[in-house]
């Protein structure tokens, strides 16, 4: 794990850098390392943060947090996958439901409803290709989510994306256990 930056207390954030992450803070009970390194660069976390919340607004929860864990699954990211399996607890999602999405296997997976089956495969297909393959499933989830809601997926993809990038390279630990290893029940 990288130490060569430091981690910032709660009480070291930026005045408005803190007042957006309070609530989240609150909920968790804790400051996540990836905002206590990601602190360094105020502006740039609160965009990350409003951009989060304004991407997944234009989606139903229960898709954002199959995209969450699918992408998290696919790039090892087990400190964003740990806290969504927990959020997908929480919201009631289900333990069958939350093992069907980190199997990634969307063709014929059991316990996924077919809209969500073709929005894995499109998102797996779109982190394996790096955007590169997929576009005919893509346009087809246009015909079905419509045009608002599938740009949101994209970018709901994306912040994942780079909150794996950031975890990965700075080899951050999990701010909670797996529910696989702690049998959270929420």
């Amino acid at each position: 794990m990288s130490r060569r930056i430091p981690r910032l207390a709660f009480d070291q954030l930026r005045p408005d850098l803190a007042e957006v992450l309070a609530p989240r803070v609150q909920r968790l009970g804790y400051l996540g390392e990836f905002f206590r390194v990601a602190g360094h660069q105020p502006s740039a976390l609160k965009g990350f943060v409003e951009f989060t919340e304004a991407a997944k607004s234009g989606l139903d929860k229960r898709l954002v947090e199959l995209l969450a864990l699918t992408v998290a699954t696919h790039y090892g990211n087990a400190y964003e996958r740990n806290q969504h399996e927990r959020l997908s607890i929480r919201l009631g999602y289900g333990r069958a439901w939350i093992e069907a999405v980190e199997r990634l296997q969307p063709d014929g997976s059991v316990g996924l409803s077919e809209l969500e089956r073709k929005v894995q495969a499109v998102a797996l297909g779109s982190v394996r290709s790096h955007g590169r393959e997929g576009h005919s499933a893509f346009d087809e989830l246009v015909g079905v989510l419509g045009v608002e809601a599938t740009t949101a997926m994209l970018l709901v993809i994306s912040r994942y994306v780079a909150h794996a990038y950031v975890v990965n390279m700075l080899e951050l630990e999990p701010p909670v256990p797996s529910i696989w290893d702690d049998g959270f029940t929420g």
